[in-house]
């Protein structure tokens, strides 16, 4: 194959929704029906049920939600499906902020039931900014659910954006039967005894107008599904492709992951009108996909992904060329050449090594501390890629070890922790201190166990009353030195040596701001 055509092939994107909207299993599922696994894991696992391959943490089991990006791959109509399921609990959402600078598309998962979510519409916040194309999964059908044209309003006007119901659902609960592919003017009906299996015992109907399909699904059923049919003709024009390249048209298909219905309706109409790579921003200039140098940036690091090997994964995504194993590459940071020799693809924590990779593909690289988020690899250019800050926390504890004879293990923990980005260590210049910032509380508690279960270092923490931390920077360098001076005591340095002003109250920052007005306070560590 060509280049160009590695690079149309490719479809690289995120699953996204609420917590507990089924997003998890809706990746299970994709995978099942892809043929990257052959049995389904459950999110809740048990010692008889297999655990998610998306959930591969052992507190993600434990808690059954995910707190970590995990990124799968694997192949499907002559197509490179590059998967990425995010965290959906609010607490990690900077982990999923990130993760969707290195997608093209956006699968967002809504409970039938619930419908659009307070985290959900955040999240189209995101999308909305980047433009991004957005297919809408809604799940759990199989359970009573909302009316479908209420469900489609609701998506309209909380999103933002405008809806073509690519599938109908055949009744919901008790009364579902199916899904209707109005994609492929097919009715699709799954039997399959294992829901964890895939079933390839499947009835295909093309016409509903008949005595099969009225067997099939029930007559009253089947003279409902036609009644809506009409209706959604008459109000939803046909699937237009540019709009929803544009972000401005999202596809939305029924069904219940859980039970494999919709499932495959939804992959197949993905796989054919998903966007191939897209051209990616940098301080310098757009880079196409198409072109023959290298380029891709770090958009996640996960410490410790084998605890028995005490690996470092950093997940490059590839923007342009063909990444190579054993040929080197411009570090841009720090102005190295670096050579890989065993670069690898993943599904979650299963990893194989790769000899080329296309843009599209998430390549994972061995770290030994050297890389950190945000950085760029290339042929030689200098460049940054723009969009993949650190937020600046809200939450803070003092972290202190717990127990004396485990405190290297305490610092080598914390310290490649705090490299994936999901929460960040200032130590305090007056005393030494350190504290720990995260975005949401349940970090502290994620922190807390991989300390002890991947690191076997105990630590413990103590409040500490702060309003926001932010880094600042000037050019004066006698006003520098005077705030530095004045708020001696709530000046700290990053992990990177940086200075950081931990903000007591939002009316000392703002006092701060307005007397050290050749002082530059920012609010992300992209500066």
């Amino acid at each position: 194959m060509t280049h160009g055509q590695e690079v149309e092939r490719r479809r690289t994107f995120a699953i996204i929704a609420h917590p507990d909207a089924g997003k998890t299993t809706l990746t299970e599922k994709l995978l099942l029906f892809g043929g990257a696994i052959h049995v389904a894991g459950a999110v809740k696992s048990n010692k008889i049920r297999k655990s998610a391959a998306s959930d591969f943490m052992e507190i993600e089991r434990q808690r059954g939600i995910s707190v970590s990006t995990s990124v799968m791959t694997f192949e499907y109509m002559n197509r490179k499906i590059n998967i990425l399921d995010t965290p959906g609990h609010e607490d990690f959402a900077e982990d999923t902020y990130r993760t969707l600078t290195a997608v093209d598309s956006v699968i967002i998962v809504i409970d039938g039931a619930k419908g659009v979510e307070l985290q959900t519409r955040r999240l189209m916040e995101v999308c909305r900014m980047r433009n991004t194309p957005v297919i809408v999964f809604v799940n759990k059908l199989d359970r009573e659910a909302r009316d479908p044209f209420d469900l489609l309003d609701e998506i309209e006007n909380e999103l933002k954006i405008n809806v073509i119901p690519l599938s109908w659902p055949i009744g919901s609960g008790s009364s579902f039967r199916g899904v209707y592919n109005r994609y492929a003017k097919k009715l699709q009906l799954f039997y399959s005894a294992d829901k964890q299996k895939r079933s390839d015992s499947i009835l295909e109907i093309t016409d509903l107008k008949t005595p099969e399909t009225d067997a099939a699904i029930g007559e009253s059923a089947n003279a409902k599904l036609q009644e809506d049919i009409e209706l959604l003709d008459a109000v939803y024009p046909e699937f237009r492709r540019p709009e929803y390249d544009d972000g401005k048209l999202a596809p939305v298909f029924f069904g219940s992951a859980v039970n494999n219905f919709g499932v495959r309706e939804l992959l197949d109409c993905f796989v054919q009108v998903a966007p191939a790579p897209k051209k990616s921003r940098t301080d310098v200039r757009d880079i196409d996909p198409f072109e023959t140098k290298l380029t891709g940036f770090v958009f996640k690091i996960h410490a410790n992904l084998d605890p028995n090997h005490r690996d470092r994964i950093a997940f490059l995504k590839i923007c342009s060329g063909v990444f190579e194993r054993n040929k080197p590459y411009l570090h841009v940071a720090s102005g190295k050449q670096i050579r890989f020799s065993s670069p690898n693809t993943f599904l979650a924590d299963r990893k194989s090594i790769v000899d080329e990779s296309f843009p599209g593909d998430i390549v994972g690289l061995h770290d030994t501390g050297n890389f950190k988020i945000g950085d760029t690899f290339t042929e030689g250019e200098i460049l940054k890629f723009k969009g993949i800050p650190s937020f600046s926390p809200e939450l803070f504890r003092y972290i202190e070890n717990a127990d004396p004879m485990k405190s290297k293990q305490l610092s080598k923990g914390i310290d490649q922790l705090m490299d994936e980005g999901v929460a960040q260590l200032f130590t305090l210049k007056v005393n030494g201190r350190k504290i720990i910032g995260c975005l949401g509380a349940l970090q502290f508690d994620v922190i807390q166990y991989r300390l002890e279960h991947e690191y076997g270092a105990k630590c413990r923490y103590e409040p500490v009353q702060l309003y926001k931390a932010c880094w600042f920077t000037g050019d004066d360098k006698s006003q520098t030195e005077d705030f530095t001076a004045r708020k001696y005591n709530y000046i700290a340095l990053d992990k990177y040596g940086r200075n950081v002003y931990l903000a007591e109250s939002a009316y000392a920052l703002q006092m701060a701001r307005e007397k050290f007005d050749r002082i530059n306070f920012h609010f992300t560590s992209d500066f």
